[in-house]
């Protein structure tokens, strides 16, 4: 199953590259305020549920543009260009993300960055590598010594404000913020030890479901803005090693809005 994401990731990395050559040609339309889509989205997306559904025409799929089809114990989570804003702009930070859920549960992840022709690859229980050499999460301990990847909230503006004041805070308590503008991407470096810690809020189950498993099989710790299960559902996800974790919830902690600490069923 993993080889068979891995064929998917690639055959999309194929399109994207072959696209980005020539960007003023691509037909770009809004799908809601600041979210953009393009013809490479959508080709991306065609040619990894082709790949999918040629080796497992049962399994069912979510997929950013096509959304949620078929029914099964198997759903195929399928990002088909994670940083298409920066991707539409010529700026080389995007990815491909494929993961397989299982009754619920993520089972294999591909993270596939094109532009450094970088394959993340993850399994439950068999580690996470890059270019097939295994990886860890950072060994930091102090916050103080962190790098940090997060992302701008850029379509839902309720948490605006508390989001802003996480972020000033992590800039004084930290060696410093980047914000990339690819979410699986950055989960990919935080499990790869390029990163220290991630954490966002807002974002769908495609953006992280690859990315969080290359952490935890690289030894880090994911949970939501409180360090709980569900940040799959509710889209609030912060990722680091597990000294590091502990030391970031403190900090967005004291931020929370009473919306915010909502769990993802209320």
């Amino acid at each position: 199953m993993l080889n068979i994401a891995v064929k998917a990731a690639r055959r999309a990395g194929n399109i994207i590259v072959r696209a980005s050559d020539n960007l003023d040609a691509l037909t770009v339309r809004h799908k809601s305020l600041n979210d953009l889509v393009s013809e490479v989205d959508r080709a991306a997306e065609e040619a990894i549920i082709d790949t999918l559904r040629s080796a497992y025409p049962d399994h069912a799929i979510l997929a950013e543009e096509s959304g949620a089809t078929g029914d099964s114990e198997y759903v195929w989570i399928i990002d088909p260009l994670d940083g298409t804003t920066n991707f539409l702009h010529g700026f080389p930070v995007y990815c491909v993300s494929i993961a397989l859920a299982h009754k619920g549960v993520v089972q294999h992840g591909v993270v596939y960055d094109p532009t450094r022709n970088d394959l993340f690859t993850a399994s439950r229980g068999g580690g996470a590598f890059l270019n097939e050499r295994r990886i860890r999460v950072a060994r930091r301990d102090r916050l103080i010594d962190c790098l940090l990847a997060t992302g701008f909230p850029f379509r839902m503006f309720e948490h605006v404000d508390a989001y802003v004041a996480m972020m000033k805070d992590f800039m004084q308590k930290t060696a410093g913020i980047r914000r990339p503008g690819a979410a699986a991407l950055d989960l990919a470096n935080v499990a790869a030890g390029r990163m220290d810690g991630f954490w966002e809020i807002g974002l769908s189950p495609w953006d992280m479901a690859a990315g969080a498993l290359m952490v935890q099989e690289a030894g880090g710790l994911v949970g939501d803005l409180q360090g709980n299960e569900g940040w799959l559902e509710s889209g609030r996800i912060v990722a680091a090693n597990p000294r590091i974790f502990p030391q970031m919830l403190q900090v967005i902690g004291a931020h929370l809005s009473p919306a915010l600490r909502l769990s993802a069923d209320s």
